[in-house]
């Protein structure tokens, strides 16, 4: 079976906790959590929606992390 680019998503969208500082005042970060993907446009159209499965509440109160991490050919 062949898979097309709109069959998964581009990115996957985790979020990682500010869990405190260290001793240079950088933010220390909790485990990442999956909570949602960005799928491509339709047609010829630029960029992504983002689809969220989760909205954390640290996410409200600015105390995570946002990554995309790029899907590869295998899904994965």
């Amino acid at each position: 079976m062949t898979t097309t680019t709109h069959d998964r998503p581009l990115f996957r969208v985790s979020c990682a906790r500010i869990t405190g500082k260290d001793a240079k005042g950088n933010d220390q970060l909790g485990r990442p959590k999956e909570i949602g993907a960005v799928w491509p446009r339709k047609g010829d159209k630029k960029g992504g929606i983002i689809a969220l499965d989760l909205i954390p509440i640290e996410l409200m109160q600015r105390d995570c992390v946002l990554f995309l991490v790029p899907v590869g050919e295998d899904g994965q």
